[in-house]
């Protein structure tokens, strides 16, 4: 077996003390060396593609080089030196060398250093941060309707995120307050899952709000990731009370519509006269009191009373009958308003005839005194004569217009 000579032996040591201290000198960048290599700083989401670049300012024909956080050469140039698909060239020059890494993991995380092989070598280290996408954010807690006044506690849930994200809440488009936030760290995972709790009082105004639970990440855009719950309030109803017309007459058929506006929708209702009994004509159909035929004696107070299991109340309408020939009281401000139209126009024809008749008087008299111009210039009798007869044989030649 052959041996190495001791001078090989210390050639192969001194070759290696001369790349350790390549590589401790590459930790002192300078920034005047044109051939530094340049890098920056990445951040990337899980799943996406991050492009790594190296540039030198001038090239002595070195090569430039990427390594992977395991110090495993990517790159050697142009040329692959790492089995994974992942990992592709984007550009090489003899002054930058760009790969693409793609479907990024959590475990891509971390430092990357280029090298230009020069003597001694020169390195730069780019920090690829990955961030975990949180998952869509889910509520928890409701799941029956909630009686006018309860309170309600919504738990809003999101795992997988890093750094951990921030998780809000809005009722429509305002966002709320007064929620808290707990944070987990998921064993053996650079991740986080968080919840955050929000604990309302409801009204009957509530009832049908839209509650919504979103998720603020830096590898998000703003309410790409949200969850909504519908609030479902349950209260008494408000009770009103509808006529068929406003213009009840005596004689003519007529109901009240009793409206009970509550959640649930009343199921009972039960009409009443103030200080009464109902007429014998007047019907209870329901949510409807009908009568056959209008009287005077129907006149008074009438009371509607409606329950829906949450709660009653009640409405009242005061009924006054009209006589057969009463008219609304939007009939009489039509008339009013024709009569004015019709007052408008009658005034404008008038004027329109007076203007009409001056114009005429005075187009009259201009025709006459044309007429009457030959005699008026005459100097004597005959000569008046003549000059009414050469005005006469011209005549002819006159038109005259008539309106």
């Amino acid at each position: 077996m052959a041996f190495p000579s001791a001078p090989s032996t210390l050639w192969s040591v001194s070759l290696l003390t001369v790349l350790f201290a390549a590589a401790v000198h590459s930790n002192i960048i300078d920034d005047d060396d044109p051939m530094q290599p340049v890098t920056s700083d990445e951040t990337v989401s899980v799943g996406g593609t991050v492009t790594l670049t190296c540039r030198v300012a001038e090239s002595d024909n070195s090569s430039l080089q990427w390594s992977n956080t395991a110090q495993q050469t990517l790159y050697f140039g142009a040329k692959r030196a790492l089995r994974d698909n992942r990992i592709q060239l984007h550009f090489s020059s003899s002054t930058e060398l760009s790969i693409d890494i793609g479907e990024v993991q959590l475990s891509d995380e971390g430092e990357y250093t280029c090298s230009l092989f020069t003597m001694p070598v020169r390195t730069a280290r780019a920090t690829v941060t990955v961030l975990g996408v949180p998952g869509k954010p889910q509520i928890s807690g409701f799941e029956n309707a909630v009686p006018e006044g309860g309170t309600v506690t919504l738990t809003c849930t999101s795992t997988g995120s890093k750094p951990a994200a921030r998780l809000r809440w809005y009722r429509g488009d305002q966002e709320l307050e007064g929620h808290t936030e707990l944070v987990e760290s998921v064993p053996d995972e650079p991740t986080s899952n968080v919840s955050s709790k929000l604990t309302l009082e409801v009204s009957r105004g509530d009832d049908n709000d839209l509650i919504i639970c979103a998720v603020d990440h830096p590898s998000l855009a703003p309410g790409d990731k949200r969850s909504e719950q519908t609030l479902r309030v349950l209260y008494s109803p408000d009770v009103q009370i509808l006529p068929e017309s406003n213009l009840p007459r005596e004689g003519e058929k007529f109901y009240l519509q009793c409206l009970g506006n509550g959640n649930p929708e009343p199921v009972e209702y039960k009409w009443d006269k103030k200080d009464e009994v109902l007429p014998p004509q007047a019907k209870v159909d329901g949510a409807y009191l009908r009568f056959e035929s209008l009287n005077k004696s129907d006149n008074g107070v009438y009371l509607c009373y409606a329950d829906n299991g949450i709660g009653n109340s009640q409405g009242e309408y005061t009924l006054l009958v009209q006589d057969p020939t009463a008219m609304s009281t939007s009939s009489g401000v039509d008339h009013a308003v024709i009569g004015g139209v019709v007052a408008v126009i009658v005034f404008i024809l008038l004027c329109l005839l007076i203007v009409l008749g001056r114009y005429l008087i005075r187009h009259k008299g201009t025709y006459l005194t044309h007429e009457a111009k030959g005699s008026d210039d005459a100097p004597d009798a005959d000569t008046a004569i003549i000059n009414a007869e050469g005005g006469q044989s011209g005549a002819e030649d006159k038109k005259e217009y008539f309106i």
